[in-house]
């Protein structure tokens, strides 16, 4: 898939999917909330932050990046 998560993004995406992580294991919610919602949504977060691709992005034809920087309508 081609990138399409520009670099800023990309660490806004690290640090709230370790957040997200964090919160899976401390916040006070029954186990399956934690682990679907936050544990899930976390980890997503940091592989798309990893690879520099967002298929959400793709599906809306978004990119952060500067260089590919193009929305298809």
């Amino acid at each position: 898939m081609k990138q399409n998560v520009a670099r800023r993004d990309r660490a806004l995406r690290a640090v709230a999917g370790c957040g997200m992580l964090a919160g899976s294991v401390l916040a006070p919610f029954p186990w399956a909330v934690r682990l679907l919602a936050l544990g899930g949504g976390g980890l997503y977060l940091l592989a798309t932050a990893l690879f520099g691709a967002c298929l959400g992005y793709r599906m809306l034809g978004i990119s952060t990046c500067r260089a590919g920087r193009t929305r298809t309508e």
